[in-house]
């Protein structure tokens, strides 16, 4: 609701109308979301305490001595209004009602405030005139934007004085066996939107103190839960510049790894210190089992740019969002083939790994829908430029080109009923689907991997996600949303997951009264998703490029 809303006067919201008889004959219905009880009131019915449907509660000028901790019980409570009573103490439950936007105490015989209250992060309007509180408080709260300043000091405290319950551990799910028959090779690669720095805001997270939203905090506790999932492959989002070259990259290559990182587009128009700062898409690979062959980044306004054909809505609606995609094609060594087989008559295998971070705003989900596109038809050229310069003599034709294997993963913002993850999954989406809002992509076919069929855009690469049917509810939880958008893509004629890292349990945020992440356990408003492959080798395909054995695989 707008903010303006909440800062009109306490006697407008009051006002009320009652129905006319020519109303009442009608049928028409009264409804009542504020109620106000004013006068020597000592006590009231606990029965009011059932009326959640209640908006606006006005208990002031009365002779109410406490309040009992049920209030918490009217959690769609926006108003409240407890002044000119005889409160000495304040429930610490009053800290559950998360949706207050307005709470006035004044004019109590209040000596402290229960450091709960820092919880009510969506409070615009604080009340506490007249009451005997200590002048530290006092002086913070008569502060300019005291009531958020008070806040934020009493859900620092509250949250660095109370012990704290870890979440606990995720389970793995299992989803196969291995193919012990034949010779295969087992990998795993993890997804992980790690919240960068400058959007990790109380602005955002006014859920979160201060302290536990500091980069120096978060960091460790990221870089724990990466090495703890030990991953061969990792996929990174919301990376800074800074944080990649002087912490992520330095830390990870002291555990075996090595990456590649490119920043979102807007890096190149800014100065030195400013760009140090822009997030962008990183990928890590285990150096014991793989090998770099080539990066490759997609800049998706560069695309846009390169594929408008006049279209204005490809210029000022997709063009203008700078989100990017990195390509890391891999080469794997003999550490990822399974042991049991013979390393010296294995040839090695070459596989294409996508991290992309896709715009968010859901109102422009035919951005959304055109930057996968721009991403599928860039990774089918990048694969077969890559297939062709390991084939030495071939033709060039698209028969003769060996496939190289696809893990696409990234932070895609779009639920699994959107355009987006329809397209991946199916490997096609009608031009008139509702993502692209009327607007004018139709003659944009040249992002389909073949013709036009049936008014529908195709991409040749056929997916299945890791965490299809797994029950994963949400990959981000914050107050305002939770959901499914971050995702693992894999070719499924080449390989198929093993397993994967299950959801969080719901009932540690109820709980623990978490009412998003990040919190002092959670540091990234995202959660990591890891998945396990395997991938069986065809040795009857293998061909020789750069003086090395390299392989096709057969499709399963």
């Amino acid at each position: 609701m707008p903010k303006e809303k909440y800062e009109s006067s306490s006697k407008d919201r009051r006002q009320h109308r009652i129905l006319t008889p020519e109303e009442v004959a009608a049928g028409k219905k009264t409804k009542w979301e504020a109620l106000e009880i004013t006068g020597t009131i000592r006590n009231v019915s606990p029965r009011l305490w059932n009326l959640n449907h209640l908006t606006a509660l006005y208990l002031n000028d009365n002779c109410l001595q406490r309040v009992p901790a049920e209030i918490c019980r009217l959690t769609n409570l926006l108003y409240l209004d407890l002044s000119a009573n005889k409160l000495r103490s304040l429930p610490a439950e009053l800290g559950d009602m998360v949706s207050l936007r307005e709470l006035l105490l004044n004019y109590n015989h209040l000596r402290a405030l229960p450091l709960e209250l820092g919880r009510l992060f969506q409070l615009i309007m604080l009340g506490l005139k007249g009451n005997p509180l200590p002048s530290d408080l006092l002086s913070i709260y008569e502060d300019g934007n005291g009531t958020q300043r008070l806040l934020t000091q009493l859900l620092d405290n509250l949250h660095a004085g109370s012990p704290t319950v870890m979440p606990p551990v995720r389970p793995w799910l299992h989803l196969a066996h291995p193919e012990r028959s034949k010779p295969g090779a087992i990998f795993s690669l993890m997804c992980y939107n790690v919240l960068c720095d400058k959007y990790a805001t109380r602005q955002l997270y006014g859920y979160c103190p201060s302290w536990a939203l500091d980069w120096e905090y978060r960091r460790k506790g990221i870089m724990d839960e990466i090495i703890n999932n030990s991953a061969d492959i990792i996929c990174l989002q919301e990376v800074e510049t800074e944080q990649y070259f002087n912490f992520f990259l330095l830390q990870l290559k002291q555990q075996g790894y090595d990456g590649v990182f490119s920043p979102k587009s807007r890096a190149k128009t800014m100065g030195e210190h400013e760009r140090k700062h822009v997030d962008g898409c990183a990928i890590f690979f285990r150096t014991s089992k793989f090998s770099l062959v080539k990066e490759h980044l997609v800049e998706f306004n560069q695309v846009a740019m390169a594929n408008a054909e006049g279209c204005e809505d490809m210029l000022n609606r997709v063009m203008t969002k700078d989100n990017i995609g990195v390509i890391a094609l891999l080469e794997m060594r003999e550490g990822c083939i399974d042991p049991s087989f013979n390393s010296e008559s294995t040839p090695r295998q070459l596989l294409m790994v996508a991290n992309a971070h896709i715009h968010w705003d859901p109102e422009f989900c035919d951005v959304k829908l055109i930057q996968i596109m721009m991403l599928m038809k860039e990774l089918k050229k990048f694969q077969e430029e890559e297939s062709h310069s390991f084939r030495p003599g071939s033709s060039g034709s698209q028969n003769d080109q060996p496939a190289i294997p696809l893990l696409l993963a990234g932070d895609f913002n779009s639920l699994p009923e959107s355009g987006v993850i329809e397209y991946l999954a199916k490997g096609k989406i009608s031009l008139n689907h509702s993502d692209f809002k009327e607007m004018d992509y139709k003659k944009l076919f040249n992002f389909s991997s073949s013709p036009e069929q049936n008014g529908h855009i195709s991409h040749s690469f056929r997916l299945h996600s890791a965490y299809e049917n797994t029950h994963m509810d949400f990959t981000n939880h914050t107050f305002d949303f939770k959901g499914v958008i971050d995702y693992v893509f894999y070719s499924s004629d080449f390989m198929s997951p093993l397993g994967v890292l299950g959801p969080m349990n719901c009932d540690w945020f109820e709980s623990q009264k978490v009412v998003g992440c990040p919190n002092p356990n959670v540091m990234s408003d995202h959660f990591s998703l890891l998945v396990e492959f395997e991938m069986p080798l065809n040795f009857s395909n293998s061909v020789t490029g750069g003086g090395n054995s390299h392989i096709v695989l057969s499709r399963r």
